[in-house]
């Protein structure tokens, strides 16, 4: 599988998913985001079949942001029944990002 892009469309459709899903809340301007960019991508291909990864656009998204109250970005969220778990704000090795899914 590969990072899912989150849209307020598809929003609910993941929430349904029995697994833990790891947003990753990030800005095209904004430079610790893409630097976070492959980071994400990592993680993905460690956590497969495990946990859900996806990126939500703040700037496409504002709906998803807000409902998050984002106020800085990158920020991630693991949400598990549909519940945030844990959240992080600011650039994170990959080892911090598995330990917020509580995957090794």
């Amino acid at each position: 599988m590969s990072v899912l892009t989150v849209t307020k469309e598809n929003f609910d459709q993941l929430l349904n998913q029995p697994l833990p899903i790891l947003f990753d809340f990030w800005a095209p301007w904004c430079n610790p985001c893409r630097m976070m960019g492959p980071i994400i991508d990592q993680v993905e291909q460690a956590v497969q079949g495990k946990a859900l990864v996806g990126k939500i656009n703040i700037d496409e998204q504002p709906e998803l942001a807000s409902q998050f109250g984002i106020m800085s970005v990158p920020t991630l969220m693991v949400v598990q029944d549909h519940r945030v778990v844990r959240s992080a704000v600011g650039l994170r090795p990959k080892e911090q990002v598995l330990q917020l899914l509580e995957v090794k």
